[in-house]
């Protein structure tokens, strides 16, 4: 499973670290220590949580930015079928599903708790695991 350094788990959820350490701080997301003594969050937990947050602030207005259709996020959901699949990444507080082969989910290794990057063109979604 792969884990999280806290700086990594701000950019995912679109914080800054300081906004990240404070959460993990509070016990709002579970982290461990590596043998280095730098604390983690298994993505898992990541995913769950950035789930959670999104849904907290889907109260908000939304805001508008010239960002050019690649989403960095996490992956939160998979569902595979006998040859397509459907993928879903949390990326800050935007949700976003493609539905592509299973073969290419296998080979990308795209799974919950894993950083990859949806790319947006026309309407098909494209994922680049990261």
């Amino acid at each position: 499973m792969q884990s999280y350094t806290i700086g990594q788990a701000a950019r995912l959820l679109g914080v800054s670290p300081d906004t990240a350490r404070r959460w993990a701080d509070a016990g709002r997301v579970a982290t461990h220590r590596d043998e280095t003594g730098r604390r983690l969050i298994d993505g898992k937990d990541l995913a769950a949580f950035s789930v959670e947050l999104a849904k907290s602030e889907g109260d908000e207005e939304a805001s508008y930015t010239s960002v050019r259709n690649a989403f960095p996020g996490i992956v939160t959901a998979v569902k595979l079928g006998d040859v397509a699949a459907q993928v879903e990444i949390q990326a800050g507080p935007h949700r976003l599903v493609s539905l592509l082969t299973r073969e290419a989910v296998e080979e990308l290794g795209l799974e919950v708790g894993v950083e990859a990057t949806a790319r947006v063109k026309s309407t098909n979604v494209h994922i680049d695991r990261t």
